[in-house]
């Protein structure tokens, strides 16, 4: 069952930690890239703040058809950090008040995620917001704190304090 006050403050708080991540991202290390296989550390963060405004398809849509995304997207300059921050601002504002406005009745019609031919599924809205918005975050939140690390920037906590933070000290036992 969708209870939206629940949704609400979960979402608010996994945006201000993704946001707390998207601050720390350098300029100059945009192009940086852990492997050559990975994204680069702008395309990520760009990744990250584009995330939220999956919201709004997902509840008004019936899918989304992702044929063409990919030339696009790589054709385009990564933004500076700042850019980015404020499109990830932008798009948490607008995914938050739809949110808000979600009629319950809708949220079991399916959704499809598709490009050109190729389905990559067909799920209830509700699943599609928790799994494919919701939790697409946090995973990509996670791969960008993985980057920081190593290029070895203070990383910021998400659901407690990192090796950054200071660290209660333990006694020594007692020598006998």
């Amino acid at each position: 069952m969708f209870d939206r006050e629940m949704v609400l403050k979960e979402f608010d708080q996994e945006m201000a930690v993704t946001r707390e991540a998207l601050s720390r991202v350098p300029a100059d290390r945009l192009d940086w890239r852990p492997h050559e296989k990975s994204m680069t550390l702008g395309e990520l963060a760009t990744h990250l703040a584009i995330l939220p405004s999956w919201v709004g398809p997902v509840l008004t849509d019936k899918e989304l058809n992702l044929a063409g995304e990919n030339e696009a997207a790589s054709s385009r300059e990564t933004p500076g950090p700042r850019s980015i921050l404020e499109r990830f601002n932008e798009n948490v504002e607008e995914a938050r008040g739809r949110l808000e406005k979600t009629k319950t009745g809708n949220l079991e019609d399916p959704w499809t995620l598709r490009s050109g031919d190729q389905v990559f599924f067909t799920l209830p809205r509700w699943t599609v917001l928790r799994r494919s918005v919701l939790n697409h975050i946090i995973h990509h939140r996670a791969q960008l704190g993985v980057y920081l690390r190593l290029l070895d920037l203070e990383v910021p906590g998400s659901y407690g304090p990192t090796a950054h933070d200071a660290q209660p000290t333990t006694p020594a036992p007692p020598s006998q």
